[in-house]
Order: C-alpha cells, then sequence, then structure tokens
C-alpha cells in the first residue's frame, strides 16, 4: 500500500488520499474502546494518513480529547504530519440531545478557543460550522473564521453540508478549501448541483460515509442487534424492508468485489477515490482491523468496466431512505 496524497482546494494543504473520521470512537455507534481508537489513530498516522477529522460535539468534547492522547503519545514525526479538521457549532445538552446550531461570530471564537485547549494543538487545520445557522448568514460565520486564519488559529476555512447558493456566498466572502459531506456509492446526491459548482470554484470534497456507516461495508447483517445509542438505530436505511433492500444491493456489490479480488469496503472506498482527484474520502475505522481493510482500498484499481458493473450493481439512487431522520434532515442546507 502506497499512501498518496490529494490537494484540499486550491487554497488548502496537501494531505493524504484517504483520511480518518474519528467520530465513531466516541459517540452515535455504540460502545467505543477508548485504546483501540488511539491505537487505530496511531496506527493511521504510521500508515500514513495525515488527515484527522473530528467535531467538538462528538462525545461533548471527548473525540477531540482522544485525538489529542493520541498525538501527545505518537511519535514527533507523526505527531506533526497530522492535519486536523475540526467542525463546530451543533448546540448539545446534557442528556445528549441537540439544540440547533449556532454560526454567530462570537460563538465561531468560543467553539475555537475550546477546541484548539481539548486538542492540545496551536492551530487547526480546516475549521467548519457542521451545519448551517438558518439564523446567520453563511457570511458571518464564515467571516469570523477568516479572523480566525488572519491570527493563525485556523489555517484554512472548510464547510460543511451546505448546498450551491451557500458555496458561492462562502466563498464570495473568503477564500473556502474544501467542502465536507457525505458522499458514497447510495449517497450521490452531490452529483447534481454541488459537485459542479466545488469544482468550477476549486473547493474539494472530505467525503464521510463512504461506507454509509457499515451499511455497504459487507460486514452488516439484517440480524444485528443495535443498541440503543447507536445511531443505524433510527436511521431510515437501516430500518425494517429499507435495510433487506439495501443490502441487497450490498449483495450484488460483493459479486463485483469478489471478481477483484477485494472486499466490499475496499471496491466501495475504491470507487470514491476513482470519481476525482478533488475528493479525499473519510473512512470511519474505530480499530486497527478496519483501518487496515480500508487503507487496502489504495491498492485497488478500477477501470471503465469495472466502473460499470459497480454501477450496474449499485445504480445511482438505488437506495431505500433517506440518510438522515425526518427532522434531522431538515437541517440540511445541501438537501434544499
Amino acid at each position: 500500500m502506497t499512501m498518496r496524497t490529494r490537494s484540499l482546494g486550491t487554497t488548502g494543504p496537501q494531505v493524504s488520499a484517504l483520511g480518518l473520521g474519528c467520530m465513531g470512537m466516541s459517540a452515535l455507534y455504540g460502545e467505543a474502546d477508548r485504546a483501540e481508537g488511539i491505537a487505530t489513530i496511531h496506527a493511521a498516522l504510521e500508515a500514513g494518513v495525515t488527515l484527522l477529522d473530528t467535531g467538538d460535539f462528538y462525545g461533548m468534547g471527548h473525540n477531540e480529547l482522544l485525538i489529542g492522547e493520541a498525538l501527545r503519545t505518537a511519535p514527533a514525526a507523526r505527531r506533526e504530519q497530522a492535519q486536523i479538521s475540526v467542525k463546530f457549532g451543533a448546540l448539545r445538552d446534557p442528556d445528549g440531545g441537540w439544540s440547533g446550531y449556532d454560526g454567530r461570530p462570537g460563538a465561531v471564537k468560543n467553539f475555537a478557543a475550546y477546541s484548539l485547549q481539548r486538542l492540545g494543538v496551536d492551530h487547526i487545520d480546516v475549521y467548519r460550522i457542521a451545519r448551517l445557522d438558518p439564523d446567520v448568514p453563511i457570511e458571518e460565520t464564515v467571516g469570523a473564521i477568516a479572523e480566525l486564519v488572519e491570527k493563525g488559529y485556523v489555517r484554512h476555512i472548510g464547510l460543511s453540508e451546505v448546498g450551491a447558493e451557500t458555496i458561492r456566498k462562502a466563498a464570495a466572502t473568503a477564500p473556502i478549501a474544501d467542502l465536507q459531506i457525505e458522499y458514497a456509492l447510495i449517497s450521490r446526491g452531490i452529483e447534481n448541483s454541488i459537485l459542479p459548482v466545488t469544482r468550477e470554484l476549486g473547493i474539494s470534497i472530505t467525503a464521510y460515509g463512504v461506507l454509509s456507516r457499515g451499511l455497504i461495508s459487507g460486514h452488516f447483517t439484517a440480524d444485528r442487534k443495535l443498541a440503543a445509542n447507536d445511531f443505524r438505530a433510527y436511521s431510515p436505511r437501516f430500518q425494517g424492508d429499507n435495510l433487506q433492500h439495501n443490502l441487497d444491493l450490498v449483495e450484488a456489490l460483493r459479486k463485483v468485489a469478489e471478481q477483484k479480488g477485494v472486499s466490499v469496503a475496499q471496491i466501495a472506498i475504491a470507487w470514491v477515490l476513482a470519481q476525482g482527484e478533488d475528493i479525499v474520502p473519510l473512512i470511519g475505522a474505530r480499530t486497527r482491523e478496519r483501518l487496515a481493510e480500508s487503507l487496502g482500498a489504495l491498492d485497488v484499481v478500477l477501470d471503465a468496466a469495472d466502473l460499470a458493473a459497480i454501477e450496474g450493481a449499485v445504480p445511482a439512487d438505488a437506495a431505500a431512505g433517506d440518510r438522515y431522520s425526518a427532522a434531522a434532515m431538515a437541517h440540511l442546507d445541501s438537501e434544499r
């Protein structure tokens, strides 16, 4: 496996061709093993992964503290290569509930101050609001991040789950390096209007959910019991007939993967990698075993025949169910 690099937009840094999404090490997918999470981050850095993605609300700060500990205990050379992407703005309560988003300039700077402390770093490489605050113009939020860039606390400005109009407004305010948004074989909505705009403006994509929260990993089964604190227990794509329909798509994809001599997860990640040099998939591995499998996607070369076979197995818009609940979808500017 050879780790390649890609650029986060025309204004952003060079990062590894795959990034590590660390959310699952702290929240939303049931109980996580802290020691294994740190060991997985160390293994990713050792393999050449440079981009670590988190959110200040993942486990109410737990994930940032976890990454901070992993960086402190990593070899100096590996620690220095790490580039951290942080999402902010999601409001939580002590019960773990969600209370909306806050993109006010004062709040932006407040969130950043706490993230810098928890991570134990003097700057954040890419900083972005997790969802558009409907009560605050994106120009004001981005302008506040731009002030943090001027002071050296942030290196690059990102966006997350916003639509084409918001992207244009943000880019007219300050240079935008990257848009983080869900993109996978069964989540291809960005291809219609969002991806053309990011490419026009020289903004890269960091694609999360490339395995659709494990749904198209090849490891999820219909009889799997999910904990009450597992996001998937309430996700429409994991419910009833939707789940069986989606797992049937996975079995069709498995046949293509077996012909290539690779795993389902590897071919799904390789498909995202093949969609363009401006796309950096985030792999959500919580263990070293899953990390190693995902990194194997870097060695998978897909030719035109392979891509056609994958398209035949999992056509665009083939998934059953929305990617979030109706309430969560209402917060997605990218879906409007």
